[in-house]
Order: C-alpha cells, then sequence, then structure tokens
C-alpha cells in the first residue's frame, strides 16, 4: 500500500508541476480548494462507513471512556516536549519552537498561524515539519507498526483522523481505527489553540 500512496504523491507533484508549466489547465485554487476538500470528505465517509459497520465500535467506546484521551493528550505533551528540546539542540527560538511541533502534523493550519504569530520564516517552517510529519508516518508505517500498534497513531498526530487514518488501519489493524480517529480529532481541535497558548508565552 505504501508504494501506491507515494507513488500518487509523486504523480500528483509531476501533474501540479506541469499544469503550472503548461498554461493552468486546471486553476491552483480549484485543485486546491474544491478538489483537495472533495477527496477528503469522500475518504472521511469511507473511513466512516467503516466505524459505523463495526457492530462493536460503540461497545469500544465505551468501555474505553476517558481513557481514550490519554493517548492524545500524551502525543500533544510529547510533541511540544520534542520541539524545545529541538528548539534547544538547533540554538534556535525555543517558544516559536515549541509552537511548531504544536501543529501536530496539521501543516495546512500550521504554516499559516505561524506566519501570523512568529513571521514568514517560521510560516515556512511550520509547514515543513508537520508535512514532514504527516510523510515521514506514511513513509515508515510498516516499520514503526511491528514495533508498536501505537507508534503510528502518536508519531501521526493530527493526522491519524483523515490522511494517515487508511494506512494505520492497514497496518495496525481494524481495531486500531477508533483509537486513531479520536486521537486525530483530539489533536486537530486542540492545534489552534495550543500553538496560540504557547505564542503568547513571548
Amino acid at each position: 500500500m505504501i508504494k501506491h500512496v507515494l507513488a500518487a504523491l509523486a504523480f500528483g507533484v509531476f501533474a501540479g508541476y506541469s499544469n503550472n508549466r503548461f498554461g493552468n489547465v486546471f486553476p491552483n485554487y480549484f485543485v486546491s480548494y474544491y478538489v483537495f476538500n472533495a477527496c477528503l470528505v469522500l475518504l472521511l465517509f469511507v473511513m466512516g462507513f467503516a466505524f459505523g459497520a463495526d457492530k462493536e465500535a460503540t461497545v469500544k467506546i465505551r468501555k474505553a471512556g476517558l481513557k481514550i484521551l490519554i493517548l492524545p493528550a500524551t502525543v500533544a505533551l510529547g510533541s511540544v516536549v520534542g520541539g524545545i528540546v529541538s528548539g534547544l539542540l538547533l540554538r534556535i527560538d525555543l517558544i516559536a519552537s515549541a509552537a511548531v511541533s504544536a501543529g501536530y502534523g496539521w501543516y495546512t493550519l500550521a504554516g499559516p498561524l505561524m506566519g501570523q504569530m512568529f513571521g514568514s520564516e517560521w510560516s515556512a517552517m511550520g509547514f515543513a515539519v508537520n508535512f514532514l510529519r504527516e510523510l515521514l508516518t506514511i513513509i515508515t508505517i510498516s516499520v514503526m507498526a511491528k514495533v508498536d500498534k501505537y507508534a503510528p497513531v502518536a508519531f501521526g498526530g493530527a493526522t491519524t483522523m483523515d490522511t494517515t487514518l487508511p494506512v494505520i488501519v492497514r497496518y495496525c489493524g481494524s481495531d486500531m481505527l477508533i483509537t486513531a480517529f479520536t486521537s486525530g480529532f483530539t489533536l486537530s481541535v486542540m492545534a489552534p489553540f495550543t500553538i496560540i497558548a504557547i505564542a503568547s508565552l513571548r
């Protein structure tokens, strides 16, 4: 499955480059907004269908209770601490470094929000770091899943509710669907508030 995902990504890059090179056959805003959103909605529908088809899903959620929030809380804390440690090692702004990591993989949010809070350089950093988090989750998931089935969920961060969810289910098992989706959804809700809260410390 990974080779198909990477092939699709490479083909998308080539198609986008060709579109710009040969006269914008498809307007960029049309692809980046309408097509992207339509595909994301379709993906969520398919995963929602799989969730609804699981007869034991509601039982699993009830049984887990508030414990299901422990994983995203731990991922959030680990991400921010990782950002601080990275800032120390690279000798860069610790608050900005922590805020970048608080995007939890949501690069379309982290980039613009970091730009508003810290400037254009950190906007690029917010986009790149969180995009790489998503990409590396997809590339390394076959290895991480062998170490621990929760590792890809932690690594994927906010992306586990949409883009990395199919590969997580594929390599970690269908029983991880609820855990991954809940973790990703919780982190997606937390991300903007966490970034703003950290930025306010300056």
